[in-house]
């Protein structure tokens, strides 16, 4: 049998992620597929470094919980993100990671162009986390 939670316990789950995460998580790209998990290293080329806004999430509701502000930044390298992570200020504990694809086409994280070249500028337009059970 499954565990089911009221709407108050999934939200309060998803509010804590940007909690632990502190309020200047620092978004990076990759080229490459994802590591096993977020304590694994990372691999692949290091593409971006931006740290997201202080407010990076909006309020959790009906068990979602999706980016808020602006998420953009510039390529510092070239080639194909397939993968991000989200880090701590100090870049040291990685808290979420998932793969990177153009709009409309399914990945965890959606931007307006996966195709990098130094010095251009990227915009994330989606990114959702959803708990389960909602």
């Amino acid at each position: 049998m499954a565990l089911q939670y009221s709407q108050g316990v999934l939200n309060a789950k998803l509010d804590q992620i940007e909690t632990t995460a502190g309020t200047a998580p620092v978004l990076r790209f990759y080229t490459g597929s994802m590591p096993a998990t977020c304590a694994t290293a990372a691999s692949g080329t290091q593409l971006a470094s931006q740290a997201l806004p202080s407010d990076w999430l909006a309020a959790a509701s009906a068990g979602a919980k999706a980016k808020a502000g602006t998420w953009s930044g510039t390529f510092s390298a070239a080639g194909t993100v397939g993968y991000f992570r989200i880090w701590d200020t100090a870049v040291t504990n990685c808290h979420i990671q998932g793969t990177v694809t153009i709009t409309g086409s399914g990945g965890d994280m959606t931007m307006d162009n996966n195709v990098a070249a130094s010095a251009q500028a990227w915009t994330v337009n989606t990114f959702t986390l959803t708990s389960a059970n909602a």
